[in-house]
């Protein structure tokens, strides 16, 4: 199914924008009275009926209007980013389409990169939604302090967890997370957490988990994590 993102419908707004015109008349080229889908990123899924294709300004008329369903679990990811921007837009688009609901960036003490415009990841989040045929759009939160963030995370209905390189560490994520909870789980730099970091997430009630026994890069043990999570709950 293809899906086309119009943010603004429940404000009456009833034609795509430009880029979203432009793909569907010029690229896909749909027509009059052709039915298209659309969602609006708040969880509403439309079928839609075009009254005027214009690849400028594509009107459209409302046929249906339903909600996705909800899931009763929610994936938050808390991750270290890493120097190279477009390993980070990897990362988000990839997490989008498995799944995730939340993304947040973490500044920790081995972080190669510590400032990160969030803003420029906003179409590759769009683009992910489009393309699995999802209606929600996951939040995604601005990068702030490790310590900030342990501070602030004091919700009681999540399963917590720190995926630490540790060899000796048994507990695997994908056996310790049950299913139908909301997770929220820490993925540290390249260099890892230090052990002040480690230490500081376990008195929140972070778990150290293990992502398997091969060492991952940052993005890589992000993308698990989120699979792992969503596979607990098939």
């Amino acid at each position: 199914m293809q899906l086309f993102y119009q943010p603004d419908i429940k404000n009456g707004v009833h034609f795509l924008y430009e880029e979203e015109s432009r793909h569907c008349i010029k690229v896909l080229r749909k027509t009059r009275d052709d039915l298209i889908n659309i969602t609006d990123g708040k969880g509403l899924l439309c079928s839609a009926r075009i009254t005027q294709p214009d690849y400028r300004k594509c009107v459209f008329e409302i046929v249906e209007m339903v909600r996705e369903t909800q899931k009763n679990f929610s994936v938050h990811i808390a991750i270290s980013p890493v120097k190279n921007m477009d390993r980070i837009a990897w990362f988000v688009e990839k997490s989008v389409e498995l799944g995730i609901d939340i993304i947040s960036f973490i500044r920790c003490r081995h972080s190669e990169r510590t400032t990160l415009k969030t803003g420029r990841l906003d179409r590759k989040v769009i683009s992910a939604i489009k393309q699995s045929v999802r209606a929600t759009l996951p939040a995604i939160n601005p990068l702030i302090d490790f310590e900030e963030f342990i501070r602030n995370n004091t919700k009681s209905d999540e399963m917590k967890f720190i995926a630490s390189v540790d060899d000796k560490n048994p507990a695997l994520l994908f056996k310790e997370a049950m299913p139908g909870r909301n997770y929220c789980v820490l993925i540290g730099p390249e260099g890892d957490f230090t052990n002040k970091e480690v230490m500081l997430a376990t008195e929140s009630d972070f778990k150290k988990v293990s992502l398997g026994r091969h060492r991952l890069r940052t993005e890589t043990a992000g993308i698990a994590a989120c699979h792992m999570l969503n596979l607990v709950n098939e």
